[in-house]
């Protein structure tokens, strides 16, 4: 089984990489499964029935979460479908937060620093994994890269994958330990020559000033995106490795097979 996961996909610009490159991928590494974060999927801020309309007739299989993932109301519809998922933090919220099949268990949860108030993830999922015996995929959504970390090591040999999103910044940590993949951050899919997919205006206004500010996502910029393909034999992960599109160049720039 091939998984091949997408991380922040930041606005217009992420999107025409994704209409772009994702079928080539797709038909190349004889992907099963793919799963992708959409909480900046529109504009930076949540999603709309339209885009993920679009996203799903493009090839994107599951859709997790984040902190944005009820910016936007028509969320709650598509929350109905149980392929978009929101975070497993939120109390009362609708949706659902894990996706279940044959296959395969894909798992919405965010960390606790400079997150929604929530359940407490470490707790949630200890008790979830114990229960389960296929692969399983979490992507965690989180600020802090030590709470990453932790999971990683609270989870390793029970859980196929761990791979984080949120700071937009990828990381280079890429390593598969005891049948878990673990990477602290994949990156974000969208401009690359600003502030995390966003104008350079807003975010150095808001640094110089202290007042909130309202980002956009350019309409021009050099792009980038970033995935990781995954082998599973199963209930594991065998073999990693991260893509980068830049513009139209593909390279592959980490690799990881169990026990390295």
């Amino acid at each position: 089984m091939n998984i091949l996961f997408i991380g922040d996909i930041v606005g217009k610009p992420g999107r025409k990489l994704i209409k772009k490159f994702l079928p080539i991928l797709r038909q190349k590494y004889n992907i099963d499964y793919v799963i992708s974060n959409y909480e900046n999927i529109a504009h930076g801020f949540g999603i709309t029935e339209k885009i993920y309309n679009e996203m799903k007739n493009v090839g994107i299989d599951v859709f997790t979460g984040g902190n944005h993932s009820f910016d936007r109301k028509e969320v709650i519809k598509l929350l109905e479908e149980n392929k978009v998922l929101r975070p497993l933090n939120y109390f009362e919220a609708p949706g659902n937060w894990y996706y279940e099949d044959e296959n395969i268990i894909v798992i919405s949860a965010m960390g606790i620093f400079s997150m929604p108030y929530g359940k407490n993830p470490f707790i949630e999922l200890k008790k979830f994994v114990e229960k389960k015996e296929k692969f399983i995929f979490i992507d965690f959504h989180a600020e802090a890269t030590a709470e990453k970390r932790a999971l990683f090591h609270l989870l390793k040999g029970k859980v196929g994958a761990i791979v984080g999103t949120h700071t937009h910044i990828g990381s280079d940590d890429l390593e598969i330990e005891n049948g878990t993949c673990y990477l602290t951050d994949i990156g974000l899919t969208g401009c690359r020559d600003n502030v995390i997919g966003m104008d350079i205006k807003a975010p150095i206004k808001y640094m110089l000033t202290g007042m909130k500010q309202h980002y956009d996502v350019p309409k021009k910029c050099k792009s980038i995106m970033q995935c990781l393909i995954i082998e599973s034999d199963g209930k594991f992960s065998k073999r990693a490795f991260k893509l980068k599109i830049y513009d139209d160049k593909i390279e592959k720039t980490q690799e990881s097979e169990n026990g390295n």
